[in-house]
């Protein structure tokens, strides 16, 4: 079993992970509706491009290119027998990248959610998400990944498939869910459920935390409910890199870099350790993170008027927790500003 992200963990005051796969993907070329883990294989050099981007601009880390890699994902696509191969060839391009960076690079092998419903809403078996994520884990783990990394959820129940299939694969995990909901997840799972959820799993994961959702406002807001949670696991946030907006037929997110380097350095003193961006965020955004990680002092953490004041008004007047909980003070709401 690998120990490079825990050593990373106790040696860095903050890690830069990576940006995002699919808005990086779609200006290289990527079709509406197309899978970009086919693209491991069919177009390995954006792939490499695409981890190289992130290295380039600072990151300490970078995610596969294989987050719909599960088999109920790549069904849609005709390639539910290639789950292994994907997973395997997204990780070696990505080990490529990393042994040649001239630092210390971490392979996070990108593990998304089945998109089926659990039982009992729905008809997803615990056994056979279980077999379809330790299925794409050991992909990763052939491939070179030094850390499984699960993101984007939705379910507690799908967490917790997915925690017993990385067991099973041998490979620390990192887990973020998705809170997109007036503050919880779709499933309804609040910061504070989240952080209380991860303690009880075995193995627990190495670091915990947030990515996609609204915005980088509400963001903070949730990794403010975990760190006030009182934890010593580390928290990871990664936000999307401002509000996407519909222009001239394509999804433009209107993050700056400058507003990005505004909400790492804001994220890092609400008492994240691992910080990058999801959708919209480019190596253009990670550089400005970067440096205003590298150069700006660590400070106290920010007050909900202050997030709103710098990264725009939160999406939902609570973050779903209570009346007592970090979030829920409409006074917090502020004007957006513009990317």
């Amino acid at each position: 079993m690998t120990n490079a992200l825990r050593d990373m963990l106790d040696s860095h005051d903050v890690i830069l992970a990576d940006g995002a796969t699919g808005t990086t993907l779609f200006n290289m070329g990527l079709a509406a509706g197309e899978a970009p883990e086919l693209w491991n294989t069919e177009q390995p050099k954006k792939i490499t491009a695409l981890y190289q981007g992130a290295v380039d601009a600072g990151s300490d880390l970078f995610l596969t290119n294989t987050f719909g890699g599960t088999a109920a994902r790549l069904k849609l696509h005709g390639a539910e027998k290639r789950v292994h191969e994907l997973s395997r060839v997204g990780a070696e391009l990505g080990r490529e990248v990393a042994d040649r960076a001239g630092r210390k690079v971490i392979v996070a092998g990108s593990v998304g959610p089945t998109g089926e419903i659990m039982e009992p809403v729905g008809s997803l078996s615990h056994a056979l998400a279980v077999e379809m994520f330790h299925e794409q884990a050991d992909g990763l783990k052939e491939g070179g990944a030094d850390v499984l990394w699960l993101e984007t959820i939705s379910a507690p129940e799908e967490y917790r498939a997915a925690a017993e299939a990385f067991a099973l694969a041998g490979l620390p995990w990192c887990g973020t869910m998705s809170f997109d909901t007036a503050g919880r997840t779709m499933m309804g799972v609040t910061s504070a459920d989240m952080a209380k959820m991860v303690e009880d799993l075995d193995p627990a994961p190495l670091a915990y935390g947030a990515n996609c959702g609204v915005g980088a406002s509400d963001l903070l807001r949730t990794v403010l409910g975990f760190a006030a949670q009182g934890g010593d696991r580390p928290i990871i946030a990664k936000g999307n890199a401002g509000i996407p907006k519909y222009v001239d037929g394509h999804i433009h997110y209107d993050g700056t870099p400058e507003l990005m380097g505004e909400y790492a350095v804001m994220a890092r003193n609400s008492g994240a350790k691992i910080i990058g961006g999801c959708c919209g965020t480019l190596p253009v955004h990670l550089e400005q993170m970067r440096e205003a990680l590298d150069t700006r002092p660590r400070g106290a953490a920010p007050t909900l008027e202050e997030i709103a004041a710098m990264l725009g008004a939160f999406s939902s007047a609570s973050d779903g927790t209570g009346d007592d909980a970090p979030g829920n003070d409409r006074r917090s709401r502020g004007r957006r500003r513009r990317g």
